[in-house]
């Protein structure tokens, strides 16, 4: 099963303001007074006037990112991040096998990345979502880390997420959902799918 992720991520208010009057922003709520804004070629057009590009090379260093961060949207970002950190993140798994990138910017300018990383061989809190997360003022907690502490593994891609912020539903929605059903004492047969645990990738 793959993971698709292309999203900012700041504190949930920052996220509102500066979202409240675009047609194509929709939030999703994380934990930690934090959210998530998926990036969509609508949202990147009104944002910029232009639609976006996205890079047909394969993602390394030198090209962290699949949607290319025109000068455009990096100021736009670089812009509400006056208020507060503010990041954008890159995911993309496959068969286990994928890459996460990450950027992060505040007080109007770039403080750290793009990283980029496809091995994964580095400890965990150095991992590129993890690391802007941290930056952006993540805590830990039970969780094995950031991205899980969060919640970004509850949706599995930037649609999904569209979907979830539209319903306004929280980063605890399918523990919710399943702790309601074994409440009930539903059949076998009406427990929800739930999201699948953190693995070792930092996504389920």
């Amino acid at each position: 099963m793959g993971y698709q992720l292309s999203a900012v991520v700041a504190d949930a208010e920052l996220l509102r303001e500066r979202t409240v009057d675009l047609d194509h922003a929709v939030l999703g709520e994380l934990r930690q007074d934090f959210a998530l804004l998926p990036v969509t070629p609508q949202l990147v057009e009104e944002l910029t006037g232009a639609l976006p590009d996205y890079s047909t090379v394969e993602r390394s260093p030198d090209e962290p990112f699949h949607l290319a961060l025109s000068a455009a949207l990096a100021e736009v970002l670089a812009g509400w991040s006056r208020s507060g950190p503010l990041a954008y993140l890159e995911a993309e798994f496959l068969g286990g096998a994928g890459y996460q990138s990450a950027v992060v910017w505040h007080g109007g300018e770039t403080t750290w990345g793009p990283a980029f990383d496809r091995r994964f061989d580095g400890p965990r809190p150095e991992w590129p979502v993890n690391a802007a997360l941290i930056r952006l003022g993540a805590e830990p907690g039970a969780w094995i880390d950031p991205f899980a502490e969060l919640g970004l593994h509850v949706e599995r891609s930037t649609a999904g997420w569209l979907a979830h912020g539209r319903r306004r539903l929280s980063a605890d929605y399918w523990d919710e959902l399943a702790e309601e059903w074994e409440n009930r004492q539903s059949d076998a047969g009406q427990q929800p799918e739930r999201a699948s645990p953190v693995g070792d990738w930092g996504i389920p």
